[in-house]
């Protein structure tokens, strides 16, 4: 095995604005207007959190170090507030972030939202339509097309947006991409990232009766725009919803906005054909325990036809046409993938293959090492990050958009949704990406686009 190339001593050279001529990172040339006008950029950010608790609880840490002010907090845990309030005792506090916007409005020029993926796109819709800026986790959004409105209403806003992939800003994924990029593995034909996840538990049924409400939860406010169902103790809050198909989106969603965010952008990945979905059981209430789901993507900028497979629930890749390189990484295992890491990333080549043995492509090695030797690749072209949350900051502020902006991230979790709806309807689908409809499969319609509960409807 080579040297990774995220490590590798590399000659320095000038940096030059990087602007991709697809599609997908258009959004790269337009300037986000400054929160003030001449307003410096250690001038502090006036944030809003909607989702104190948990990622959130980093996320405004985080944001709070490179110039955000927290003015307001909101989480529907009572016991989650009071505890997050003691770090900022400034901060109002607020259950219901429908209240907080609508109090606060003129106090805040920005929102972070790390809610479950359910309450994504209602809370950050929400305050975009106000034109707050926004951090939001990943996965961006419950479903498709939630995903297409956070693009178009962040273009439409013109606010300063980031989604919380945060190996976006590793220096290794953007040197894989420039690699890869440059024609060193040649053409890319054949994609497989598999993940260790679920670690939570899926398929299975919805349990039966209810239990009483914590004081300290408002279990209405949780589920938000999904149906109403009785509360159990220790299924869903404050962890596991992430099975749960009303609440979240699966090994799928919760990893892929980080396992394929670097060939997503290495090769250009636009809408595919085709999505087929293999399972073990999947029922009406929550992902399967195990799956594999195969993308068919067609030609685009010059790049060949290419497919992509996801593995996850311990399933990892072997196939025919990956046999030797597979064969290579598991040390002559005949039997498949056992020594394979529990998350990574191979693109097959036509001159050779990039291998990332980890969740964030933050390192990578070039296969066979034999043939890499010496390589330092291209000069570099894509800009550094100066750290995840500032590249959003100094968004707000005027400065370029960050690298996971919502035109980029939310068109990467448009594409990766779309495992989760062939894995609920049940065969594969021929796709039509641009009206977000499967041509054979109208029953999917009810998948890519869901309903809400009265009063929680999408503000678009």
């Amino acid at each position: 095995m080579s040297t990774p190339l995220s490590n590798a001593p590399l000659p320095r050279h000038s940096r030059r604005q990087f602007i991709q001529d697809s599609a997908i990172l258009g959004a790269a040339a337009v300037a986000f207007p400054a929160i003030v006008s001449g307003q410096n950029l250690n001038s502090k950010v006036s944030v809003a959190v909607i989702g104190a608790g948990g990622k959130g609880s980093s996320d405004t840490d985080e944001a709070a170090k490179v110039g955000g002010q927290i003015v307001a907090l909101c989480d529907v845990d009572t016991k989650t507030l009071a505890s997050r309030g003691e770090k900022y005792p400034d901060a109002k506090r607020y259950q219901d972030y429908r209240k907080m916007l609508a109090e606060m409005d003129k106090s805040i020029d920005a929102v972070i939202v790390a809610t479950p993926d359910h309450v994504h796109a209602h809370a950050s819709l929400t305050a975009m339509k106000l034109g707050k800026h926004c951090f939001c986790q990943k996965p961006l959004t419950h479903s498709v097309y939630e995903a297409r409105m956070m693009r178009q209403t962040a273009a439409q806003m013109k606010v300063a947006t980031q989604m919380g992939n945060q190996g976006s800003a590793g220096g290794g994924l953007r040197r894989a991409v420039e690699v890869v990029q440059s024609g060193a593995i040649g053409a890319v034909r054949e994609l497989h990232v598999w993940s260790n996840r679920p670690i939570w538990p899926q398929g299975i049924s919805r349990p039966g009766g209810e239990d009483k409400v914590p004081e300290n939860l408002d279990w209405d406010l949780w589920l938000g725009p999904s149906p109403h169902r009785p509360f159990k103790n220790d299924t869903y809050a404050p962890f596991k919803w992430r099975g749960w198909v009303d609440f979240g989106t699966g090994a799928l969603g919760d990893m892929a906005c980080h396992t394929v965010n670097m060939p997503f952008r290495a090769l250009k990945l636009g809408y595919p054909t085709s999505i087929e979905a293999r399972s073990s059981v999947m029922n009406k209430e929550t992902y399967p325990s195990a799956s594999e789901i195969i993308f068919q993507f067609p030609e685009r900028d010059g790049m060949p036809p290419l497919e992509f497979h996801w593995y996850d629930g311990g399933l990892k890749p072997f196939s025919a046409k990956s046999h030797h390189i597979l064969d290579h990484l598991n040390k002559g295992d005949a039997k498949g993938a056992a020594k394979l890491p529990g998350s990574g990333c191979l693109l097959i080549g036509d001159q050779g293959h990039l291998y990332s043995p980890d969740d964030y492509g933050s390192q990578f090695f070039l296969l066979p090492g034999k043939s890499y030797e010496g390589y330092k690749g291209p000069d570099e072209t894509i800009p550094r990050s100066p750290g995840h949350y500032k590249e959003w900051i100094d968004a707000i502020h005027g400065g370029k958009p960050a690298y996971s902006n919502f035109d980029v991230a939310a068109y990467l979790t448009e594409i990766i949704l779309l495992g989760c709806v062939a894995l609920r309807v049940g065969k594969k689908l021929e796709w039509d990406g641009p009206n977000m409809r499967a041509l054979n499969a109208p029953e999917a319609d009810a998948f890519v686009k869901l309903a809400y509960r009265p009063g929680w409807e999408l503000p678009v």
